[in-house]
């Protein structure tokens, strides 16, 4: 049985003082949380102050972004282990806004996922297509080359550890959304896509949705069998959002 994940993705909002004061407010409304994974990506400046916060909590830590060296003469870059001494078990890989703005590619994300882990990280490694690529039905051929791309390399084990964030960026903090069938749809044939790579391992793998998640919607997504979580934008910026979307089932 595959455990639901819930991802709080920040991106760069929040100083150290208003991300800490979020995640004390977050900590007391879903202390009773036992059957969703609740994740939370603050900015690299945060972290260190965020996992002394959630130790001995539900709440687990996870970074934005890495570099795909271990040290050396990267000025800027932050690289696994890092991150991993900071306190954090997962990290984004790939997301589009990396991708759109800081011109990252299938071969980066490849290149960090076997990077992150390499460091004991679990990478979620995003997918997913453009509004041009939606309207000319190459949504499936986008996300087959992306998978296998991304994951080029990967042993089985390694794999079956990796979660999958799709999000079409069609989606991403506009308000629009697809349907959950269709979600569902995506996230079957991103199975399928594992199955042909990986023998016995897709049925282990979470794949979750990203894109424009609200308290309103997340409940239907949940119901889907191949939704097993959702990676959540700036509604998760909002504590009592938040929760309410952790505690979905709840409403």
């Amino acid at each position: 049985m595959r455990k639901s994940l819930i991802v709080g993705n920040w991106k760069m909002n929040k100083t150290i003082q208003e991300a800490l004061k979020a995640v004390k407010a977050l900590k007391n409304e879903i202390a009773d949380v036992t059957d969703i994974e609740i994740l939370i990506c603050p900015s690299f400046t945060s972290l260190y102050i965020i996992n002394n916060e959630i130790k001995n909590s539900n709440i687990n830590l996870g970074a934005q972004n890495i570099f795909w060296e271990t040290k050396g003469s990267f000025t800027g870059e932050v690289s696994p282990i890092m991150i991993k001494n900071v306190g954090c078990s997962y990290v984004l890989i790939g997301h589009s806004e990396r991708r759109q703005y800081f011109y990252e590619t299938n071969k980066t994300a490849n290149k960090k996922i076997k990077a992150a882990l390499l460091a004991g990280l679990i990478p979620i490694v995003c997918v997913g297509e453009t509004l041009r690529e939606k309207k000319e039905n190459m949504t499936f051929k986008i996300i087959k080359k992306q998978i296998k791309q991304n994951l080029v390399g990967l042993a089985i084990g390694d794999a079956s550890s990796v979660v999958i964030a799709y999000e079409p960026i069609w989606a991403i903090g506009t308000g629009k959304t697809p349907t959950s069938n269709q979600i569902e749809e995506i996230h079957f044939f991103i199975r399928k896509i594992y199955d042909e790579m990986y023998k016995n391992v897709a049925e282990k793998v979470r794949i979750i949705y990203g894109g424009s998640i609200n308290s309103d919607n997340i409940s239907e997504f949940m119901k889907k069998s191949n939704i097993d979580g959702g990676l959540v934008g700036s509604a998760s910026l909002e504590t009592k959002v938040f929760s309410r979307i952790i505690k979905y089932s709840r409403f």
